[in-house]
């Protein structure tokens, strides 16, 4: 299944459950990423959506999907059983519909912790690496690296995309986080960009110039770790 364009997709859970994704396969994809949304908007959101169009531009291939309580319209996250559950599924179907490029998983916020969640538990089938937009290392106003202690579980490489003005992720924590994870993390940091991504005007920089740079970081890290180096 190829398209530039997002194609609707149903993920089966279980049984009982199932949620909808938007594929996204370029041309000559050379890699994919199963993108989870974060915890306040779903996967139809213009920044998903603006990841998605510009790592297609970038010949990488992208799973959008909806945690269950994003498809029945609540505003209560998940437990991160059943959203881990949700997100193993969405990997199982990504590989199942494009089985010949290498996966990657992550996401924006919730989405990227959940998936590394998931990873820690028990690494999710075929993934070669994890990519956080905007990894939320602890509430707003309550430092803590608490919630990055599952990392060290993860034993396949991570891309940290984090802003410098993120109030979920004091860089005076993460930064010693991700030197502790050794080379298995990297961490790329965007000047004055707070947790969306969002930069003042009076940097003299636009949102879309730190969303180029973003992608052009995503593309140029899975390049490296899918060809082994």
């Amino acid at each position: 299944m190829k398209s530039t364009d997002p194609q609707p997709v149903t993920i089966t859970l279980n049984d009982a459950q199932r949620v909808s994704g938007l594929l996204q396969v370029p041309p000559e994809a050379r890699a994919g990423y199963v993108l989870a949304h974060g915890a306040g908007a779903g996967m139809a959101h213009p920044f998903m959506a603006a990841i998605a169009d510009g790592l297609a531009e970038r010949g990488i291939a992208t799973l959008r999907y909806q945690f269950p309580y994003m498809e029945q319209g609540s505003k209560r996250p998940d437990a991160p059983q059943l959203a881990q559950a949700t997100i193993r599924a969405a990997v199982q179907e990504a590989s199942r519909l494009v089985p010949e490029i290498a996966f990657f998983a992550g996401g924006k916020s919730f989405g990227g912790r959940m998936t590394s969640q998931a990873q820690a538990a028990s690494p999710l089938p075929g993934v070669r690496g994890l990519v956080f937009l905007g990894f939320p290392l602890h509430p707003p106003g309550q430092p803590s690296d608490g919630r990055g202690k599952h990392l060290f579980d993860v034993q396949i490489p991570m891309l940290f995309l984090q802003g410098t003005r993120d109030d979920f992720a004091s860089l005076q924590l993460l930064e010693p986080l991700c030197d502790r994870l050794g080379v298995r993390a990297t961490l790329k940091l965007f000047e004055h960009a707070d947790h969306s991504f969002h930069v003042p005007a009076r940097t003299g920089r636009k949102d879309s110039e730190v969303r180029a740079e973003l992608l052009d970081a995503v593309a140029e890290w899975i390049n490296l770790v899918t060809r082994g180096a």
